[in-house]
């Protein structure tokens, strides 16, 4: 089953604004070394689910890893050759809206080359641009 809400209280969700910056989300918070966006969109379960499985099988089982993401926005899709009008469509996917900085995967417990490499293989899966950041990179000053 793919990553989905257990259960919303409304079914239907409007469009939203996707500008700006992603101000939560983008400093590396569990592990090592992340996985950044640097463009916007909406990236569904599917993508998601892809990246991880890419990034797990070149781990190997040695370390941990975070997903930072979760697809928790529905959006609908009317049928095919259908007129205009008589409502909303149904919903169709569920997807997770992503901003530049954020951070989508984390990981720990293995070698910076290794981490480079699971993490470059992800971010062929993913349809945004990424960039490979570690720890130190995204700490806020105190």
């Amino acid at each position: 089953m793919a990553m989905q809400p257990a259960r919303v209280k409304f079914r239907k969700m409007h469009r939203g604004n996707r500008a700006g910056l992603a101000y939560r989300g983008n400093t590396v918070a569990f592990g090592e070394y992340g996985l950044m966006a640097l463009e916007r969109c909406w990236m569904d379960a599917k993508q998601i689910e892809a990246a991880r499985v890419a990034v797990t099988r070149h781990m190997k089982r040695k370390g941990k890893m975070w997903i930072r993401v979760f697809p928790q926005k529905s959006f609908t899709k009317k049928p095919l050759e259908t007129r205009m009008g008589k409502g909303k469509g149904a919903p169709e996917e569920w997807v997770c809206v992503i901003k530049p900085a954020r951070i989508l995967y984390e990981m720990e417990g293995v070698s910076r080359e290794i981490a480079e490499e699971a993490l470059r293989l992800a971010a062929h899966k993913l349809p945004i641009k990424t960039r490979f950041v570690t720890r130190e990179q995204t700490e806020v000053g105190e």
